[in-house]
């Protein structure tokens, strides 16, 4: 047989994947067999303008299971296809919870949850905590109790667990975890861990926070998925997160600490755009020769509100220098705000709900949409602490001319994009600021 020549050496096999945005839109992309999921995400970010903030993720979803994941960067998107039904697909969505762990990793790991394997009782101390996931020569695992939907049927069992890098156990007495007492159920390297899209009723689950392992290889089948339930959303995530952590391990790190190291060279596509950091966004003092950053919180809340005025003032000199009438605000300043990629119209307040959730339910993620209950109001819907909440902006009318305002008044802006900068650089009423936009992308 002749030899390969240099030439034919240059090429690889090529194959054909249909990504999806949220809308329903699909986009075919060629994947060579070494591109990754990063590769992916960066192509369709350079394709479609989108912000580049290491933030884009491909999904695994599953829509006959009800099961969908993120991929991790550095994994190859071929053989992942390979493994999936006809009925299912990826999908290009905005994941701000991807690396959160190692910016706020006590948020993730409840101290009662992390123990050595070597101790009974041992625990992690807290400024190790993620550098003893990453080693792999030590030996953390995370405990607690799990309910495990039983196979063939819609009965749920309480088990005490253990992940270990090994794979998840559960212990056969109590919370015993002599070597004799533990049952493998699984291991981790021929497993991931997805989120569950249906509802609990579906599965007739005990609580809301489900979360499944399924195997890596093969097409499965809903018997040999595991179905697993914890107490809260704390508990789910911390599970879910150690789970990629002994499985990836220093990988997760390399992706978390290099996104623009790349085997596939995308430089021939548009400049990337810059991101602003939200450790950039400070509360700041303009009134002297020079700036300064604002350090006491009671000076930046009266700032906040020194700056909501100044506003609202430049507003009414605008109306001054001849704009319409006070009376008949702007037409610009009452639509602009559906040109932003925080703005979702008329969406139901559940919707809001599955978007947040979806994008990673950390700390400043929001959006804003339209009210149900009052057609002149709008309501912004927050995440703090893993939990969603939801603030109505209502129009209120001074000397003519009509404001929005979170704080009953107290704070007023002409317009929503002024309204969310505001509260992206002073918190003000809110529990945190306004940091990452809930968004979604057209392909």
């Amino acid at each position: 047989m002749p030899s390969c020549s240099p030439d034919c050496c240059l090429y690889q096999a090529v194959e054909i994947i249909k990504v999806f945005s949220e809308d329903g839109v699909g986009k075919v992309v060629e994947v060579p067999a070494d591109m990754t999921a990063r590769d992916v995400c960066q192509f369709l970010v350079y394709k479609n303008h989108c912000l580049d903030d290491n933030c884009w993720s491909l999904v695994e979803h599953h829509s006959q299971l009800g099961l969908e994941r993120c991929l991790e960067d550095h994994e190859l998107v071929v053989p992942v296809q390979a493994c999936m039904s006809p009925e299912s697909k990826f999908l290009f969505r905005k994941n701000y919870a991807k690396y959160e762990f190692f910016r706020n990793p006590l948020n993730f790991f409840p101290e009662q949850m992390v123990a050595w394997c070597q101790e009974t009782n041992g625990s992690i101390p807290q400024s190790q905590l993620l550098q003893n996931f990453l080693n792999s020569s030590s030996c953390p695992e995370i405990q607690g109790f799990l309910y495990m939907k039983e196979t063939g049927r819609k009965s749920w069992k309480k088990l005490y667990m253990f992940l270990r890098r090994s794979g998840l156990y559960y212990s056969t007495k109590g919370m015993s975890k002599e070597p004799r007492h533990l049952q493998l159920l699984l291991d981790l390297e021929e497993s991931n861990v997805f989120t569950v899209t249906t509802g609990r009723k579906m599965h007739n689950a005990p609580t809301d926070y489900q979360f499944c392992i399924k195997p890596s290889k093969g097409r499965t089948e809903q018997k040999e998925l595991k179905m697993l339930c914890a107490e809260d959303e704390q508990s789910r995530t911390c599970w879910m997160t150690a789970f990629r952590l002994l499985k990836f391990g220093i990988l997760l790190y390399q992706n978390y600490k290099s996104p623009h190291q790349r085997k596939t060279a995308i430089s021939n596509f548009t400049t990337p755009v810059r991101s602003v950091s939200e450790n950039s966004l400070v509360a700041m003092d303009f009134s002297g020769r020079t700036g300064r950053v604002i350090d006491n919180p009671v000076e930046a809340q009266s700032a906040a509100m020194e700056e909501g005025h100044t506003w609202r003032k430049r507003g009414q000199r605008m109306n001054v220098l001849g704009s319409p009438s006070p009376l008949h605000p702007s037409p610009l300043s009452s639509v602009i705000h559906r040109t932003q990629l925080w703005f979702h119209g008329r969406i139901m307040r559940e919707e809001s709900h599955r978007m947040i959730t979806q994008q990673g339910q950390v700390d400043g993620l929001f959006l804003l949409r339209d009210s149900q209950s009052n057609p002149k109001a709008f309501v912004l819907t927050l995440c703090h602490h893993q939990k969603i909440k939801h603030f109505q902006i209502l129009p209120f009318e001074e000397d003519g001319q009509v404001f929005f305002s979170l704080d009953d008044g107290s704070t007023k802006f002409t317009d929503l994009i002024h309204l969310v900068e505001f509260y992206q650089l002073n918190r003000g009423i809110l529990p945190c600021k306004l940091k990452h936009p809930c968004t979604m992308v057209a392909l």
